[in-house]
């Protein structure tokens, strides 16, 4: 079953289009990332997801029923502009979170308490939210965002002002979570964190959603038969090669007596390549370069 499943959604601003027709499919129990540009429609879609706004056309489902206003108590979401009351005080906050979103008192006071004293916030709990750091606040609203254990979680922009600890933190919670069942939708320019956590993705530009699939299908389907050697000499050597592969680099670490040399093949595979090269060199490393999911998206968006 699909988490979300959206049919022609599209919206459009005083003649402006934000989203050409969208269909779009969020596999359940998945960390999916909702990628592209500035401007490319990512936060109008998710605003859609968490009906916040309507579309002009088109409709979404949520786990094989179109999506009611009461679904948002299976929704979590953690938007880009972060939305604490300053002058309030953190505990009093959250509790308040925490209730809008169905909790008891009880409950959410019980689980609060938990959060925080896992992440060592306790001392936190009754100073006001003008007092914590950008990163502490970010820390806060996520838990608020997870507290109520929801079915489906929406991150915008999770780990923006974080350092790289806490944003290691973030991360691991975020497994944590989907290991134990819910579906994660995730929006980042942090191409690293797309290749860590997600199993599928969806790139949109323009309002346009230009590619969308499997992370690990997507980037085989880049492929373009670039290869990496490595090999033992203090000089470069004249490769010999079958026509159809192209020498594109080749150089020297003179300190270690290694030459590094990048191949480009239309035709030949892996192992026809190394057939070719064994009598020539000592090998020590050959691999195929396949493109990171942050090329992918250069070369789509410009494309």
């Amino acid at each position: 079953m699909n988490a979300i499943e959206s049919f022609g959604v599209d919206k459009q601003y005083e003649g402006h289009i934000a989203l050409h027709p969208i269909d779009m499919e969020i596999p359940e129990g998945s960390v999916f990332g909702l990628l592209g540009p500035n401007g490319a429609g990512k936060t109008t879609l998710l605003r859609i997801i968490n009906q916040i706004i309507s579309p002009d056309h088109g409709s979404v489902n949520f786990y094989g029923q179109k999506i009611r206003s009461s679904d948002s108590h299976q929704i979590g979401y953690l938007p880009e502009e972060r939305g604490l009351y300053k002058k309030m005080k953190v505990g009093e906050q959250s509790m308040y979170f925490a209730q809008l979103k169905g909790l008891s008192r009880h409950e959410a006071r019980k689980r609060l308490h938990w959060w925080f004293k896992k992440w060592g916030l306790e001392t936190w709990w009754d100073k006001k939210v003008e007092e914590l750091s950008k990163g502490m606040a970010q820390k806060i609203q996520f838990i608020t965002t997870v507290l109520h254990e929801p079915k489906l979680l929406v991150f915008d922009e999770p780990f923006s002002g974080l350092d790289p600890i806490n944003a290691a933190l973030i991360r691991d919670e975020m497994l944590r979570i989907k290991k134990e069942g819910s579906t994660i939708l995730l929006s980042t320019h942090r191409m690293e964190s797309v290749e860590e956590l997600c199993s599928h993705m969806a790139l949109l530009n323009n309002g346009e959603k230009i590619l969308d699939g499997s992370v690990n299908e997507i980037r085989e389907s880049h492929r373009n038969g670039n290869f990496r050697l490595s090999y033992r000499s203090k000089n470069p050597i004249t490769l010999s090669l079958p026509g159809e592969v192209i020498i594109s680099q080749n150089i020297t670490d003179f300190n270690k007596g290694i030459c590094i040399a990048e191949l480009q093949s239309t035709k030949l595979n892996s192992s026809e390549i190394i057939s070719a090269l064994a009598p020539q060199v000592d090998t020590i490393r050959f691999e195929e370069i396949i493109p990171s999911m942050n090329d992918i998206f250069i070369k789509s968006v410009k494309k």
